[in-house]
């Protein structure tokens, strides 16, 4: 690791709260298996054994914080509410609010193609990073680093007002299947203007797969495209 990327890597540990007793830990929770193909080097490691050890570890503390919070809660609901809570939109949301992509080291292809901003991708640097705190430091810093960037997530799902970003888990598939991205018209508007509402459809290729509607644009888009997810069977469930 030259300097350039540890002191990279040391700005980022004041964003996690975090400081690394052995940073070649966060590097490696940051490196795409794009780069170290590319890089060819022995020496270099990727983040997807991290990413398996940081899965486990967010299942178990989540898990176990939910089973205590909620004690009346049945198995049932406690499995709906957790699989939201780890579920690949939602950590590639906090992935985004740590702005954990522009430390991702990735292949010239992968960089290319937006790589740093992809929701897989994002979602499995945060499970990365959160292995490679438990090996630096065990389970009680990350723990408190797990509750602390979902505290707020599990609040607003039990109140069933989380919105997941339907719009980012359409495109990605849309891209990916048909090579193309989504587009959103309005098709109405109606009411006032102190209590407008708003009537969207998202179309792929001029074919309409989702109509939603809201008090505003963001809010019909996300109805729309949530709409669509459910058609090609990508929405999760909440509970």
């Amino acid at each position: 690791m030259d300097d350039d990327r540890r002191q990279l890597l040391s700005e980022l540990e004041k964003t996690l709260s975090y400081s690394f007793n052995n940073l070649a830990y966060l590097d490696q929770a940051l490196t795409h298996s794009s780069y170290r193909h590319e890089a060819r080097s022995p020496d270099i490691q990727d983040n997807e054994r991290l990413e398996f050890l940081g899965d486990a570890v967010l299942n178990f503390v989540i898990s176990n914080h939910i089973y205590r919070m909620f004690p009346e809660m049945p198995e049932g609901r406690l499995a709906k509410l957790k699989s939201v809570l780890v579920s690949e939109p939602v950590l590639a949301l906090r992935s985004k609010s740590l702005e954990l992509g522009q430390y991702l080291q990735l292949g010239k292809g992968e960089q290319k193609s937006g790589g740093a901003e992809r929701i897989s991708n994002l979602g499995n640097s945060f499970e990365a990073v959160i292995g490679s705190m438990f090996l630096d430091g065990g389970i009680e810093p990350v723990q408190k680093f797990i509750l602390h960037q979902l505290g707020n997530d599990l609040q607003a799902i039990v109140q069933e007002s989380l919105c997941l970003d339907y719009k980012s888990i359409l495109q990605e598939h849309i891209q990916a299947r048909f090579n193309t991205i989504p587009v959103y018209s309005i098709v109405g508007e109606s009411g006032p203007d102190h209590d407008k509402r708003f009537e969207i459809r998202v179309s792929v290729n001029a074919d309409i797969y989702g109509i939603g509607n809201g008090k505003s644009k963001k809010e019909a888009e996300q109805s729309a495209a949530k709409q669509a997810c459910e058609h090609f069977k990508l929405s999760k469930t909440k509970s």
